[in-house]
């Protein structure tokens, strides 16, 4: 096989959370530029249809499934829809997440428990719910959206339930892999910097000092710039990786 064949996902079938805008939008089309089949996750159908419209223009099969990740019946729901559909579940990307910028003595327990719930136990869940899929049918790989912020503390806004749960999403991902390499599981985790998204207000001067100043590259960076980074994790072409963040920010964490 050559260098680049290791890439392909030809015939192999990725579910990817929160894939009806932004980066998760950006994984889906990579993933299914590399030949994948496409299982869409959102609660927005209109948002699904396009995405489904844009992949059809690649050839690539799309199933989309409207659901609600901090509620296990749902990720259950995915997961008998995909294989109804593709017969298999090959990779999973843990994407979905949500933000709160807030000072911690500002935060409430209802706001913290919902940051908790979407970023870090709707990861578990869907972990634990394809993990035993892709166990009984001999191996897949799981990638998990963390966060640079898992190692810093954003400025100037403050996000303190966003941080603990990225840096426990990244600690997650090294446990499930120890546990799982042995069944042929891979689970690793991609941890962007600042993203030119609609949800991040990076030309904002009192943002722009600290997101795009303050990084080595002066700039954030584009979705699809880390689509190639989650065809890697996704692909045979790292086989040999398993428990590890890959940390893709422009820089902004060597200072």
């Amino acid at each position: 096989m050559s260098v680049l064949d290791r890439f392909r996902l030809d015939g192999r079938t990725a579910v990817v959370t929160g894939s009806t805008r932004g980066l998760g939008r950006a994984f889906a089309r990579a993933l299914a530029e590399a030949g994948a089949n496409i299982v869409i996750v959102g609660r927005d159908a209109d948002a699904a249809a396009e995405v489904s419209a844009e992949l059809a223009t690649l050839g690539t099969r799309t199933l989309t499934v409207l659901a609600d990740l901090t509620v296990r019946a749902d990720i259950e729901q995915i997961l008998a829809k995909a294989t109804d559909a593709f017969g298999r579940v090959d990779v999973l990307v843990n994407n979905a997440g949500a933000c709160i910028h807030k000072p911690a003595l500002e935060v409430t327990g209802d706001e913290w428990q919902q940051i908790i719930d979407v970023n870090l136990t709707a990861v578990f869940v869907a972990s634990q719910v394809f993990g035993r899929h892709m166990i009984d049918a001999g191996g897949g790989s799981i990638v998990n959206i963390g966060s640079m912020s898992a190692e810093i503390v954003n400025r100037p806004q403050w996000q303190p339930a966003y941080n603990a749960s990225k840096a426990a999403v990244h600690h997650l991902t090294k446990s499930l892999a120890a546990e799982w390499a042995p069944l042929g599981v891979r689970v690793n985790a991609l941890a962007p910097g600042y993203m030119h998204t609609d949800m991040s207000p990076i030309h904002e001067p009192q943002f722009q000092r600290y997101w795009i100043e303050d990084a080595p590259q002066q700039r954030a960076g584009e979705p699809d710039e880390l689509g190639p980074a989650i065809v890697f994790l996704a692909s045979d072409a790292s086989s040999f990786m398993t428990g590890s963040v890959l940390t893709i920010d422009g820089g902004y964490t060597v200072f």
